[in-house]
C-alpha cells in the first residue's frame, strides 16, 4: 500500500498508543516515544515493522507515542492509520492481514 495522506489512530490514554502515518521519502522512518522504551522499545519497533511489512507499506514516516500498549493494540493502531491514510473504508480485512 502507498500512504496517500497523513492519518492518525489511537489515543494517549493509558494502555494505548497514538500512531501517525505520513507519506515517506522512500523508506520506513520511525519515531517512537514510550514510557517503557528501555524495557520494550525493541519489541514495539519489531511489531510496527512486521505490521507494515504485512500491509506491504515500505515508504512511510510513522510516529508512535506509546502509553503501555500491548502488541495487539499496536498492530491494530498501525493497521487503522494505514487504512485511513489510503482511504479504504469498505471491505476492511481487520486482523486478517496482520496475523
Amino acid at each position: 500500500m502507498k500512504i496517500e495522506k497523513p492519518a492518525i489512530a489511537g489515543t494517549l490514554e493509558s494502555s494505548d498508543c497514538m500512531v501517525t502515518v505520513e507519506p515517506g521519502n522512500g523508506t520506513i522512518a520511525m519515531n517512537l516515544e514510550s514510557a517503557v522504551m528501555n524495557q520494550f522499545g525493541e519489541q514495539i519497533q519489531k511489531v510496527v515493522k512486521e505490521t507494515l511489512e504485512r500491509l506491504q507499506v515500505d515508504d512511510v514516516n510513522i510516529r508512535i507515542v506509546d502509553k503501555g500498549a500491548l502488541d495487539c493494540t499496536i498492530k491494530a493502531r498501525v493497521e487503522c492509520a494505514v487504512y485511513r491514510s489510503v482511504g479504504q473504508k469498505k471491505n476492511l480485512p481487520w486482523g486478517g492481514v496482520i496475523r
